[in-house]
């Protein structure tokens, strides 16, 4: 998740709201953006969603 943080931060995003789930769901939202404007390559944008869906599986089964 660092190097999503830090994916998102080369655009100035810097996303926390002390809620991990909702966090991760703003997450998602902010990647599709910077893909469908053409800020990042399908590469980046597919490891990103990648790195946060394990992430979100992780929380939702208690151990995020």
């Amino acid at each position: 998740m660092i190097d999503v943080r830090n994916l998102l931060k080369r655009f100035g995003a810097f996303i926390y709201t002390g809620d991990r789930l909702g966090d991760l769901e703003l997450i998602e939202l902010e990647l599709n953006d910077l893909y469908q404007y053409g800020f990042i390559t399908q590469q980046e944008f597919q490891m990103a969603k990648l790195c946060v869906k394990k992430e979100k599986n992780n929380h939702l089964k208690g151990n995020g």
